[in-house]
C-alpha cells in the first residue's frame, strides 16, 4: 500500500496518514476488547460519573445558600457539608485512580502495537520528506519536524513529525466518535496514577 502511495504526488504523505488512521482503529479495537467492554471499567465510569453529579449538586447548592444568606440558619451546619464533599471528592479520586490502573493492561497492548508501526514507517520513509509545511516552525519544533531528513529547509516534513500529529488527532478524535473518550470528571478530579498531593492534608 506504501509503495502504490508514494508514486502518486502527496503519496508519502497519505501513506502515513492512511497508517496512522488504521493504527488508531486497531488501538480503539485492542482497548475494546481488554478494558472498554468490561463490567469493571463500566462500573468505574459510572461511579465517577456519579460522583461527578453529586459533587456538582452539592456544590452549587452550598453556593445558592450562601448567596441567599440562608447559610447560618440552615438545619445542615456547613461543616457538615463540607466534610460531605471531602468524601464525596475522595471517592471521585479513588475512582479515577482505579480507572487508570484498569487501563494499563491495554495500554501495555497498545503501547507495543504503535512500537512496531513507529518502527515499520521509519524503515519506511527514514530519510524521506513526507511533507511540506506551510511555515517555518520554531526552532524547537524543527528538532522534531526536520528530525533525520538532508539539507536545511526548515519546512521539510519527515515522517516522525506527521505520524505524531496524526496520531494525536485521530485517535483523540476517534475515541469521542466511538464514546471511549475518558469521563472529564476523572481528569478534573485528578485521581492519575501519580496524584498530586492534597493541598488541605497538612
Amino acid at each position: 500500500m506504501a509503495s502504490a502511495l508514494s508514486s502518486l504526488r502527496y503519496g508519502d504523505s497519505l501513506s502515513v496518514v492512511g497508517i496512522s488512521a488504521a493504527t488508531a482503529v486497531l488501538c480503539e479495537a485492542i482497548s475494546w476488547l481488554l478494558i472498554y467492554r468490561t463490567a469493571t471499567y463500566n462500573s468505574l465510569r459510572a461511579s465517577i460519573e456519579r460522583h461527578s453529579r453529586k459533587l456538582d449538586a452539592m456544590k452549587s447548592g452550598s453556593s445558592s445558600s450562601a448567596s441567599s444568606g440562608a447559610a447560618a440558619s440552615s438545619a445542615q451546619p456547613a461543616s457538615s457539608r463540607a466534610k460531605k464533599m471531602d468524601r464525596v471528592e475522595t471517592s471521585l479520586k479513588d475512582a479515577a485512580r482505579e480507572l487508570s490502573l484498569a487501563k494499563l493492561k491495554s495500554g501495555a497492548v497498545v503501547a507495543a502495537v504503535l512500537f512496531v508501526v513507529f518502527g515499520l514507517l521509519n524503515s519506511l520513509f527514514e530519510g524521506r520528506t513526507v511533507a511540506k509545511l506551510p511555515f517555518a516552525p520554531i526552532p524547537l519544533v524543527q528538532r522534531m519536524s526536520h528530525r533525520g531528513l538532508p539539507g536545511n529547509d526548515p519546512t521539510d516534513c519527515s515522517m516522525v513529525f506527521l505520524y505524531f500529529l496524526c496520531s494525536m488527532s485521530i485517535r483523540t478524535n476517534l475515541q469521542k466518535l466511538l464514546g471511549f473518550a475518558p469521563p472529564r470528571a476523572a481528569a478534573a478530579a485528578g485521581g492519575g496514577l501519580f496524584p498530586m498531593p492534597d493541598p488541605k492534608v497538612n
